[in-house]
């Protein structure tokens, strides 16, 4: 292993402002299932013992594979259930979590949003439309389950030199709307009912900043997460693009900014058709985290000296691949993406279930070894 001058904190704080770190610093984001996969557990048996134990199996997957530099809390069934998501849960035969999508909100709630807000419209509305009404208060369970666990995270992650990236990944406006409206009435909306739309994003923008700028705390936490999977050009024209999903993402963004805090922007599908709106924002103000799909290579010409850049190694290559092909990707990234620094070594989307110990740890390796060719 190469010599190391840095602790983790330094190592992503040097890379996301665009600095070159010793090395490249290394995240894996990844729901449970995957990770309990990579240490011999049987996911489905996991979760049944509740959230604690998930991040019990994650804690022991991070102990079995030397650790990282990069952390963040259980993402787990229960996190969806929060968020008044419609899942399946986990079996032998579906070990992934399975959102169901389906038409959970109606053209009525857009008022009903844009009055109350979505968190109050979750526990009102979607728990109950989703799972039945919550007699055994499970709602208030996993949330006082999740705050247990997020304190143990920092707890035990720090104690093993690792540093959180983001203590929650907030799902934007816009990619909430779809998943409770179903993307196909979204859509509808869109065109349709636009100024309806908009009340709802604007007060769900207001909503986020409120309550989760207050407790990203820059000396706790690098930066936030907020995912987003279907504002790009690859499902919606420019014109969709910059009325819904542009304007209210540079509010979060610079609203955290201003607070010290960077948004680690999760971007799952092709955005090679948005990257160039991205040179808008503050420099070094957000990390673009892609999944696979979008032309790495391209978006850090784009975003060069600009943006930091959150790779990338995708699913089927970790699932599929050879650790050889693993290891030459790596390189191909540190190399290419990381010349002048700004590259974090990330899984794209999250670690596959199906993901395979070699490959894993073909990349775990390559990312503490290797040094620049060039």
């Amino acid at each position: 292993m190469r010599s190391e001058t840095m602790t983790s904190k330094e190592r992503l704080e040097c890379a996301i402002n665009l600095e070159k770190p010793d090395r490249v610093p290394i995240a894996i984001l990844g729901n449970t299932s995957a990770m309990a996969g990579l240490v011999g557990e049987k996911y489905w048996e996991v979760v049944k013992k509740g959230y604690i134990a998930q991040f019990e199996t994650e804690l022991k997957f991070f102990d079995t594979y030397g650790g990282w530099d990069g952390v963040h809390a259980p993402l787990t069934s229960e996190i969806y259930y929060l968020g008044g998501l419609k899942v399946n849960p986990p079996s032998e035969a579906s070990p992934e979590i399975q959102i169901l999508e389906e038409e959970l909100a109606t053209v009525e709630d857009y008022e009903i949003i844009a009055e109350d807000g979505m968190n109050l419209f979750i526990v009102e509305h979607l728990i109950e439309r989703a799972y039945g009404k919550d007699t055994s208060g499970k709602y208030l369970k996993i949330w006082q389950d999740t705050l247990v666990a997020l304190s143990r995270s920092l707890k035990e992650y720090g104690k093993r030199g690792a540093h959180f990236i983001f203590p929650v990944l907030l799902t934007h406006p816009f990619f909430k709307l779809s998943l409770t409206r179903s993307m196909i009435k979204f859509t509808e909306d869109l065109y349709f009912r636009p100024e309806l739309v908009e009340k709802a994003l604007q007060k769900m923008t207001d909503e986020l900043i409120q309550t989760y700028s207050s407790m990203a705390d820059p000396n706790v936490y690098l930066t936030m997460g907020l995912v987003e999977e279907r504002a790009g050009g690859f499902f919606y024209p420019m014109h969709i693009f910059e009325r819904f999903w542009w304007p209210y993402t540079k509010q979060i963004i610079n609203a955290f900014w201003k607070k010290g805090i960077k948004i680690w922007l999760h971007l799952d599908t092709c955005w090679d058709k948005n990257m160039h709106y991205f040179k808008d924002l503050p420099r070094g103000s957000t990390i673009i985290d892609l999944d696979g799909t979008t032309n790495i290579f391209s978006a850090k010409e784009q975003l060069r000296n600009h943006l930091a850049i959150s790779s990338d190694v995708h699913p089927a290559l970790m699932s599929l691949g050879k650790p050889q092909e693993v290891e030459a990707y790596c390189k191909k990234l540190i190399d290419d993406v990381g010349d002048d620094g700004g590259l974090v070594l990330c899984t794209g989307c999250c670690l596959p279930v199906a993901t395979k110990k070699e490959n894993f740890e073909a990349m775990l390796k390559t990312g503490k070894t290797y040094e620049l060719s060039k």
